[in-house]
């Protein structure tokens, strides 16, 4: 076999070095490649990963961070409810007493003005029968209040006194159909007899077919039934009508709104009427 010329020798190491270093690089190259498309796939698909739990995280985040700031927005909204809940409690508490102390200066006005030995009192409670419109109220015999006593309200009369116990007092309305009081009509000073109907009304009857009497007048106590101090106002007549000569139906409306009492002054002091009989 014929041995290679020593000359050439240098020339076949470089061509060798040459082609190892091409074989190399194309290696690398294509090692290179296949790496960055696996890594490019590995990659892709761990940051999808991630970008989900990224997602779930912040979602989490947010849930948990909204229903704590609904839990707190409730609990101010239920503090906040609360308050107001107690400021209109004092509101009408304070209301109700600035009420009731203008109810009692006016029972005290009145008190001055009629110049009757009278004893204040508060309805406490309504007759359970409607048959029977009655008031009980939280005066009785200990505080002088006795049957047969007037009863009356900064607007006008309010009833009589029927039954008294040591601590209370059953009052019956004018309104009672059972009720009546000597009337007056303060024009024309013709009388008659104020007698409840059972309802909001009264009937002024035993009135003379000649007796002045038109809507509007003003109807007050006569004084002769010796119950009812003379003077005091029982209402307005509402409605007349005649049948003939003679008066058929004369209703009048009371001045005191029997719905809304709540202070009433039980009269005291015997009416002249009564003081008389009882000589």
């Amino acid at each position: 076999m014929a041995r290679p010329d020593p000359r050439y020798r240098p020339g076949y190491l470089l061509l060798v070095v040459m082609l190892g270093q091409v074989i190399l690089i194309s290696a690398q190259v294509s090692s290179r490649a296949d790496l960055s498309v696996v890594e490019v796939i590995t990659f892709g698909g761990f940051a999808e990963v991630q970008r989900a739990i990224s997602g779930a995280v912040s979602g989490g985040r947010r849930i948990w961070t909204g229903y704590v700031g609904l839990r707190h927005l409730q609990q101010e909204n239920d503090a906040l409810k609360r308050q107001l809940a107690e400021a209109q409690v004092e509101l009408q508490d304070e209301r109700a007493q600035a009420d009731r102390s203008r109810g009692l200066e006016r029972l005290l006005e009145l008190r001055a003005q009629s110049r009757l030995a009278t004893a204040a009192a508060d309805i406490i409670g309504a007759g359970a029968n409607p048959d029977f419109r009655t008031v009980t109220i939280d005066k009785g015999t200990s505080s002088g209040v006795k049957p047969d006593m007037s009863v009356i309200a900064t607007a006008g009369v309010v009833g009589r006194v029927v039954v008294a116990s040591r601590r209370a007092a059953k009052v019956q309305l004018l309104i009672d159909r059972n009720a009546a009081a000597g009337a007056i009509i303060e024009r024309s000073r013709a009388q008659g007899v104020a007698v409840g109907g059972g309802d909001d009304r009264l009937r002024l009857e035993y009135v003379s077919g000649v007796a002045d009497i038109v809507t509007g007048d003003v109807v007050i106590t006569s004084g002769i039934d010796g119950i009812y101090p003379k003077g005091f106002m029982i209402g307005h007549v509402e409605i007349v009508e005649k049948n003939g000569p003679a008066y058929k139906r004369i209703v009048v409306k009371p001045a005191v709104d029997f719905q809304t009492l709540e202070e009433v002054l039980v009269v005291l002091t015997p009416t002249a009427a009564h003081e008389a009989g009882s000589e």
